[in-house]
């Protein structure tokens, strides 16, 4: 395996982010989690493709927020092709979880979990994806 050394430009306020997140992250350097970002990146990029994938989608909401239920309900009703079971648990007086259990395209996939975990209020969400075919 050959290393290529190059320098990387980055503006202020990225590198400092950079750090954060090398910190927050329990990296030993700049250079893994860059490495890391870079893997990450190249991946998730893989799975834009016609695959037919299983997985989980999970999302924690504020419970006392209806709304979010509500638009969580809207947008999964639009891809019951590939909605197996939903189901949601009541962690605590505040906190919902919500599962959906799901098989179909990566694509498709992904856009489903894009919609549901970009809904204002969600204070987490992912989508986890393992090839079925």
């Amino acid at each position: 395996m050959a290393l290529k050394r190059f320098g990387v430009s980055l503006e202020d306020h990225l590198l400092e982010e950079l750090d954060q997140y090398v910190e927050t992250n329990g990296f030993s350097n700049r250079s893994q989690a860059i490495r890391f970002l870079v893997e990450k990146n190249v991946a998730e990029q893989k799975w834009l493709c016609n695959h037919v994938v299983a997985g989980t989608i999970i999302i924690m909401y504020d419970q006392g927020k209806k709304e979010i239920a509500s638009k969580i309900t809207d947008i999964q009703q639009n891809y019951t092709d590939v909605i197996l079971s939903s189901s949601q648990f009541y962690i605590n007086v505040n906190f919902c979880m919500h599962i959906a259990t799901v098989m179909g395209t990566a694509l498709r996939l992904t856009e489903l979990s894009d919609r549901l975990t970009t809904i204002k209020g969600i204070k987490h969400g992912k989508l986890v994806m393992s090839r079925a075919d």
